[in-house]
């Protein structure tokens, strides 16, 4: 028996829609996939800011990585880098309101994480 969720992907849709569809999610995976940019995210909404907290925060990424990654997401709007002229010089990162856009994604993905990590432990017993 089908799902509701399996019927809501087979609904009549024109190919001009589906094309439009692909490309939203074409330009969504653009700016945000990867193995890091939503992990360099949630750690910005828990507070980590400086670069040192972030590294520390998000388990193997390296430093290249990270600071490569900020660069990025300062380009697509997401991160604010601030620097502090202060003795010593700081340099925090920051979340944009543009990042938080992305809260039902980033719940969405979580429940979804949590529901596929439950079914393969089902499956390996």
């Amino acid at each position: 028996m089908e799902t509701e969720t399996e019927v809501g992907f087979r609904r009549n849709i024109t190919p001009a829609q589906c094309s439009a569809h692909l490309s939203n999610v074409g330009d969504a995976i653009y700016v945000i996939g990867g193995k890091w940019k939503l992990r360099i995210i949630i750690a910005l909404h828990e507070g980590h800011c400086r670069f040192n907290e972030l590294q520390r925060a998000i388990p193997g990424i390296s430093a290249k990585v990270l600071s490569n990654e900020l660069k990025e997401m300062e380009l697509s709007g997401f991160v604010q880098r601030r620097v502090d002229t202060g003795t010593p010089i700081v340099v925090t990162y920051h979340a944009t309101d543009y990042t938080h856009t992305l809260q039902n994604v980033l719940e969405a993905l979580a429940e979804w994480g949590a529901l596929h990590r439950e079914k393969l432990r089902n499956e390996a017993r």
